[in-house]
């Protein structure tokens, strides 16, 4: 009986992963970042500030155990899908759709491999550097030193907040220079 329930939910019940990939993605489009921190305003760089938002968020949700850890998965599917919705929305042909996002998961994995661990071990230097290369296309990581300095100040504002209260409306730190 159970089974034939969830064949035929209508799935409106908000998953907390679409709230949460909602409230990454309003912050990531904050102005700041494009008029203060100088985040070019093209498809690719909102592509890495959507990354770097998920990743604050999953790494937050993981630090709670089993429960966040499901959250976390489903905050991580739902970016996944937007990525695939996207991809089909700006007319990619469901052939190519495949290879692109196999494309976009390889990157999107890459990033947030390699800034987990300068954000787990608060390193500006090595988030500045990674920072530098994939937003900012420079090898100087100075580029990206204010945007580390505000995913290092977010993750810091995102532990400080229970499970609960981030689930609610995380707690990101101000877009500043």
């Amino acid at each position: 009986m159970i089974m034939l329930q969830n064949l035929f939910r209508t799935g409106s019940r908000a998953r907390p992963g679409q709230t949460l990939y909602e409230l990454a993605v309003r912050q990531a489009r904050d102005p700041g970042f494009y008029t203060r921190l100088g985040v070019a305003d093209r498809i690719d760089a909102r592509f890495e500030l959507y990354t770097l938002h998920v990743l604050l968020l999953v790494m937050r949700l993981r630090d709670e155990g089993e429960r966040g850890a499901e959250i976390g998965q489903d905050l991580f599917d739902t970016y996944v899908s937007a990525l695939d919705n996207a991809l089909r929305e700006l007319g990619v042909g469901d052939i190519s759709v495949g290879k692109k996002m196999r494309k976009l998961g390889e990157a999107m994995y890459g990033r947030m491999k390699a800034w987990e661990t300068p954000l787990r071990d608060n390193d500006p230097v090595a988030l500045s550097e990674g920072l530098a290369r994939n937003v900012y296309e420079s090898e100087e990581s100075a580029a990206g030193a204010a945007l580390a300095s505000y995913a290092l100040g977010s993750r810091a504002r995102l532990a400080a907040q229970t499970f609960d209260a981030v689930v609610a409306g995380p707690d990101w730190a101000e877009v500043g220079a």
